[in-house]
């Protein structure tokens, strides 16, 4: 898959097959080889409106068809931050 930042928020986004960007990772485009990996950032790099530092991710497809993040650090942009900060007083 394609994962960017969307500009003004800097959500996470996935390049879908339809060409755009959505902020559901089930939405996203899933290629098998590294051609049609590098396409589909080539692609998502000429049409970036949007979306800033496209990169290709491994995901991970389960048995039951469901699309994970493919390692550690997709799997933190995808679900956010999940420790918990506090500011010293």
């Amino acid at each position: 898959m394609v994962t960017a930042n969307r500009t003004w928020d800097g959500a996470v986004i996935y390049r879908t097959a339809s060409h755009g960007w959505s902020a559901e990772l089930a939405d996203a485009a899933i290629v098998r080889t590294s051609d049609e990996a590098r396409a589909l950032l080539a692609e998502s790099a000429a049409d970036d409106v949007g979306a800033v530092g496209a990169y290709i991710a491994p995901v991970e497809i389960k048995n039951s068809g469901a699309i994970m993040p493919g390692n550690l650090r997709e799997h933190i942009r995808a679900e956010g931050v999940t420790i918990g900060r506090s500011i010293p007083a």
